[in-house]
């Protein structure tokens, strides 16, 4: 494995340079009210006010920069810069994002069937295609949410395989079976750069190039006063949650910046496929891959979302539009209150984004040059640990489908989207509902519905550790179609499911599957204990 990375950087071991003194307030009438509102006012005053609010926030972060070692100060520099346009972006924004009335269906031509394009098959050889390729893997979350320490991907998910395990497998496989080299690039953040490096070791037998490079890293910014709370740019001790990663809408300004999407264009690389690392079923696929290098009309596709058709699980997830004649991703957050029930209906907007993203390297680069790639900003307001509430401005990388030329849409079966964001989800995808070969999980045949069963497991499943205590081993879920577990319950080995299936165990009681039990429709309550004797 040739392994390789570009513009990856991490905490400063020296000693920080001592800031001067941080203004304690912004100036008079300045307040989150005021500025972070969809609805801001464009008279004298409001313009004023951003205007001084701009001009404080730019002496703030020249602040910071002045900390930075001289090893440290171009990419802070490029980092600061992004932010800096974020914020901007924000304060000149004037009434919502989306205006209701003016959201049209997505016509029919620009979300194509997946059955379409794979009934036309694979013309000429495989290997010219891949040939042509870059495998992107957001890498940048922590597995903080399951209750595990470290890089998400690190975390088993099947036969001890972890998430990067998997992706490996699945790129060597395409390589050692059409004899190409597609490589493998994973976007990680300052959370995940150290940690994700030292386990690449392990790859280096592997028939897969791996790079890595970094997202941006942005100052939080305090609720109250609208300033970073950072104290300098260490991101551990006090400093330890002044800095985040901005969302994966970074990936274009970092990718470009990291100097690999330059190399990958002179190697003759032409397109991105872009997806989540804890999506199991975000595979390279060389129907849609086919499809974007030779079009049926002619007309190159400069970026493709997949999407795959909404149930009452996925009523949250964004989905496609015309707006302002341009294909455009919708997400809930941009929904106005009064129509949410709306944007959530299963009827009137039927797909969803799954964020598999085919996009094109030569569009990536002409739009970076040309200051173009604008996406919706994502105000995500957070409590830390000491209580203080801050703000973090972010963005989504679907979100700039509206930026590319002939964009399009794919519906795609429900297979390319299995994601693993709770242990509920991990349940699913360690049992006998799927088998595992070179990497990618497919859906048992013995499955008579090819539906995924619905599974909830209560708190006492949230971390990893806890999960895999309580489950003996994974019951046998191939005729499952609900699952509710509530409290303090343990399977033990070789348990069924079927049907639908509700354990809840009040406060206070337990409940013990016994090995080898067979549920089917059946609702479990009260207490049940097995004791060894």
């Amino acid at each position: 494995m040739a392994t390789g990375e570009s513009g990856a950087r991490g905490a400063s071991t020296r000693p920080p340079t001592p800031l001067p003194p941080a203004p304690s307030h912004l100036p008079l009438g300045v307040s989150l009210p005021s500025v972070f509102t969809t609805t801001m006012s464009k008279g004298i005053s409001a313009q004023f006010e951003c205007q001084e609010l701009e001009s404080t926030m730019g002496k703030e972060l020249t602040r910071l920069l002045q900390a930075a070692s001289p090893s440290e100060q171009e990419q802070m520099k490029k980092d600061i810069e992004g932010f800096q346009k974020l914020f901007r972006s924000l304060l000149q924004r004037r009434g919502p994002s989306v205006e209701w009335e003016k959201i049209q269906k997505a016509p029919e031509d620009s979300i194509q069937s997946y059955d379409k394009i794979q009934t036309q098959g694979l013309l000429g050889d495989v290997p010219p295609l891949l040939s042509k390729l870059v495998v992107v893997k957001l890498n940048g979350g922590l597995g903080t949410s399951m209750g595990c320490k470290g890089p998400k991907s690190l975390i088993s998910v099947r036969n001890e395989n972890t998430f990067l395990d998997l992706t490996v497998l699945q790129i060597e496989h395409l390589n050692r079976t059409y004899g190409t080299d597609v490589p493998l690039v994973l976007m990680n953040s300052f959370n995940t750069d150290e940690d994700t490096k030292k386990i690449l070791q392990k790859y280096r037998q592997s028939r897969v190039k791996i790079y890595t490079f970094n997202q941006s890293r942005y100052p939080r910014i305090d609720k109250e006063s609208l300033l970073p709370i950072a104290k300098g740019l260490s991101v551990s001790g006090d400093n330890a949650e002044a800095w985040y990663p901005p969302g994966h809408g970074d990936i274009y300004a970092s990718f470009y910046n990291s100097g690999l999407l330059h190399t990958f264009l002179q190697e003759g690389k032409e397109y991105v496929f872009v997806s989540n690392i804890d999506n199991l079923g975000a595979t390279v696929d060389l129907n849609i891959l086919r499809h974007l290098l030779n079009p049926p009309n002619g007309r190159r596709c400069e970026f493709l979302m997949e999407v795959t058709d909404k149930t009452r699980a996925d009523v949250k997830g964004g989905t496609l539009i015309q707006y302002d004649g341009k294909l455009r991703l919708l997400e809930i957050a941009q929904v106005p209150k009064a129509h949410v029930d709306e944007f959530k209906s299963v009827t009137k907007f039927k797909i969803f984004n799954t964020n598999n993203l085919w996009i094109s390297l030569a569009a990536i680069e002409r739009l970076q040059k040309e200051n173009a790639i604008n996406m919706e900003i994502i105000l995500n307001p957070k409590t830390l640990d000491d209580g203080r509430n801050v703000i973090q401005l972010e963005t989504a990388v679907g979100a700039a489908i509206k930026c590319f030329e002939n964009a399009l849409g794919i519906n795609v079966p429900r297979s390319r989207f299995l994601p693993v964001k709770t242990t509920s989800d991990l349940m699913l995808v360690m049992s006998n509902l799927y088998s595992l070969n070179a990497g990618s999980l497919t859906m048992s045949e013995k499955r008579e519905f090819r539906t995924v069963p619905l599974v909830k497991l209560g708190s006492s499943f949230t971390k990893v550790q806890d999960y895999l205590k309580r489950l003996e081993s994974i019951p046998d879920i191939l005729e499952l179609d609900h699952l509710t577990v509530s409290g303090d319950v343990t399977f033990g080995k070789q348990v069924i499911l079927k049907g639908t299936v509700i354990i809840i165990a009040n406060h206070g009681d337990r409940i013990d599957i016994p090995p080898g039990a067979v549920l089917e429709n059946k609702i479990v309550s009260g207490n049940l204990r097995i004791l060894d004797h």
